[in-house]
């Protein structure tokens, strides 16, 4: 009998410590094949990055909205995050709903991200702690003077062009 449980923790244990894998599940939109990561979600209405720039989003509102950008960068660890471009050269950080699921580390090329987008704000006071942390010289310390606004998603279904 004792034998037996230590056999059934050790399978437990094994299996449980299995890396999860993302099935690539291909959806057909328009004349595009994408392969869907995370929960699927309608394609009904998508905006653009630049549409979404120009949406009156104050500090703190969050949207349940569709967003369509091209892919900037991708975490090289794991592809936990990536960056989309947005067309005021900064970048738009996209974070999975829960890590529940990761994107190719090469991923790359058009994308369609479903989730919430909301800006947030980093004080001055907050930018220039950061900047003496990091050992920054006086004149950069003194040389912020505005807030930095980020732009952010937390996404629950991700599609990528193939």
């Amino acid at each position: 009998m004792k034998k037996s449980l230590i056999i059934i923790s050790a399978f437990i244990f094994i299996f449980s410590c299995k890396e999860k894998q993302n099935n690539r599940v291909p959806v057909k939109l328009q004349s595009n094949t994408y392969n869907l990561f995370g929960h699927g979600f309608e394609t009904d209405s998508i905006l653009s990055i630049a549409q979404l720039s120009e949406k009156a989003i104050n500090l703190g509102d969050t949207l349940q909205l569709t967003l369509k950008g091209n892919i900037k960068d991708v975490c090289s660890k794991k592809g936990c995050w990536m960056t989309l471009s947005m067309p005021n050269e900064t970048d738009m950080m996209v974070r999975f709903k829960d890590y529940v699921f990761f994107v190719p580390l090469d991923a790359s090329g058009e994308v369609i991200v479903n989730g919430k987008a909301f800006f947030s704000e980093t004080s001055i006071e907050d930018l220039r702690h950061y900047a003496e942390d990091a050992g920054a010289s006086a004149e950069d310390i003194a040389a912020i003077v505005s807030p930095k606004v980020s732009y952010n998603f937390e996404a629950d279904g991700v599609l990528i062009s193939q």
